[in-house]
């Protein structure tokens, strides 16, 4: 595999993808030259200065990831890449200490006026009296979001006395209470009663224009606003009147809704410091951005799904690597479903159920989609584009939680309707090494590990069918590894799963079911 490398990145970037990919760093393509070499290659990374449009996308045809060296992605066009399956991860932590200690100074240098009062030295000038700050101890920071950047940001304002108040929906009570942090019921909470209020959430169609006029009306004359997030959150219009006005005491900002910009009014006054986007903008956040875009094209060329992917369900928040443990079992389980049915089915139920229930499962959805779909499309399936193609074929997914679980720590339980009927099969990870076992197929309850060939039997529960199927298999050379039987009431209907060493070719199958008690026989290849 080929890997295209269009911006300086970190030496330590590039020898990890030399050690398993053929690397060429060509900086400073012109957009011509990229749509003319694209197609050449697997993965690409980029920084910001790459613009990946639709037309390089379409050009693309060997394209299977990209790497962006930094957190946003708005110079990738995210929904061309997944229309056509290619994956699009970032380096979301790799500026995030970064991005917090800058977010600090912003808060310091504005409470100190230290910007103002350097300036004012090197023009030859002792003015001490001119620059009287406040101090940041005792006051209490707002933060509008808790997320790694704003957590950081708090342990740092509570070491200097501050008191830290913040508004994050998606953080728990007992998190924040963990982090000496105190939980705001609403945005206005933290506009009326902080000192300081920092941004610290993504640009988004409901983040745009967040702090406005009336937002601003709420905060004390005496505060100040820092924005280190992303430029557009916070109306500058607004904020400058604001900033004129005396309706709030000051503002740092490292954003701006247009960049590079250099004319805005917000310039001319007094009472902000600004800075040109320089939050990520150390030589310890830029060697590990690029290292980490490195690694998560490498996985995504490994076939995985690396755990920054934009375009691909991640197991995100508390519990995440727990979860993701479950991403083969659910693969298996999709295979194991469609082996077992004549039909390719019209809405699929997956069910969670005792711990697994508890957490983000979106990555084990598609993971049982994925499985699903292997034998009935063409296109190559990834973790980008199965939910786009289970749609296209009318599938429909329904998912459910049940945080208990009689029998079983965890279970994830698996059904495909259709106008005929229903198949089930359901399965659990046991064991500390975690490992895969099938816990029902056939309607019946069957404890076996699945392996790559393996048989399912339906039969009349009579003595002697287990040695009656070991002979027909026993004939024909095939070696049993392990067996697992189901039945109801005695004297009715029974089931087996078999693993084999090798496929079952259908003649076997035909001599299983033209023997007495034997009423279904199917060899399923996971």
């Amino acid at each position: 595999m080929k890997v295209l490398v269009t911006e300086k990145l970190a030496d330590r970037g590039i020898e990890l993808l030399k050690k398993e990919f053929e690397t060429d760093v060509l900086l400073g393509l012109s957009p011509e030259e990229l749509k003319e070499r694209i197609w050449e290659y697997d993965g690409l990374i980029i920084r910001s200065a790459t613009k990946v449009t639709a037309e390089v996308i379409e050009r693309a045809n060997g394209l299977k990831a990209i790497g962006r060296a930094g957190i946003g992605v708005d110079n990738i066009d995210i929904e061309a890449a997944t229309k056509r399956g290619i994956l699009v991860a970032n380096a979301p932590e790799s500026n995030t200490v970064a991005a917090a200690e800058h977010t600090l100074a912003l808060m310091l240098s504005v409470a100190r006026r230290i910007p103002a009062a350097d300036n004012s030295l090197r023009n030859g000038e002792w003015r001490r009296s001119a620059f009287n700050g406040v101090e940041v101890s005792g006051k209490t920071l707002g933060l509008l979001g808790l997320g790694h950047v704003g957590a950081i940001v708090a342990r740092g304002a509570a070491g200097m006395g501050m008191r830290v108040l913040a508004y994050d929906p998606y953080v728990s009570e007992d998190r924040m209470r963990s982090m000496n942090v105190d939980r705001a019921e609403s945005m206005d909470e933290v506009f009326e009663n902080a000192d300081f209020v920092s941004l610290h959430v993504p640009r988004t169609s409901q983040t745009m224009g967040l702090v406005n006029k009336d937002t601003l009306a709420k905060m004390k004359p005496t505060a100040y606003l820092i924005n280190v997030a992303r430029g557009g959150i916070v109306d500058e219009a607004a904020l400058y009147d604001a900033l004129k006005e005396g309706v709030i005491a000051g503002a740092a900002l490292d954003v701006f809704a247009e960049e590079p910009t250099t004319e805005s009014p917000i310039f001319t006054l007094p009472n902000v410091v600004v800075t040109p986007h320089l939050g990520a903008s150390t030589a310890e956040a830029q060697d590990r951005a690029g290292v980490t875009a490195a690694e998560q094209v490498a996985v995504a060329l490994r076939g995985a799904v690396p755990m920054h992917a934009i375009n691909a369900p991640v197991p995100v928040g508390e519990g995440a690597e727990f979860v993701a443990q479950f991403s083969g079992l659910c693969e298996t389980l999709g295979r194991l479903l469609y082996g077992l049915t004549d039909r390719p089915g019209e809405q699929l139920r997956i069910e969670y159920r005792g711990e697994v229930a508890d957490f983000d499962t979106r990555l084990l959805d598609v993971s049982v989609q994925k499985g699903l779909l292997a034998s009935m499309v063409f296109e190559p399936l990834n973790f980008v584009n199965t939910s786009a193609l289970a749609r296209e074929r009318g599938l429909r997914v329904e998912t459910s939680r049940v945080s208990d679980s009689a029998d079983y720590t965890s279970l994830v339980v698996l059904r495909l309707s259709s106008a005929e009927g229903e198949s089930m099969v359901s399965g659990t990870l046991f064991g500390p090494r975690m490992q895969p076992r099938l816990i029902g197929a056939l309607g019946h309850d069957l404890d076996i590990v699945p392996e790559k060939h393996m048989l399912f039997i339906r039969n009349e529960d009579t003595p002697g069918m287990i040695g009656r199927l070991g002979s027909i298999l026993g004939e024909h050379g095939i070696n049993i590894g392990n067996m697992a039987v189901g039945r109801g009431e005695p004297g009715s209907r029974a089931a087996m799963a078999v693993t084999v060493d090798e496929p079952i070719p259908d003649d076997v199958i035909k001599t299983i079911l033209s023997t007495p008690s034997f009423t279904e026989a199917r060899a399923v290849t996971l």
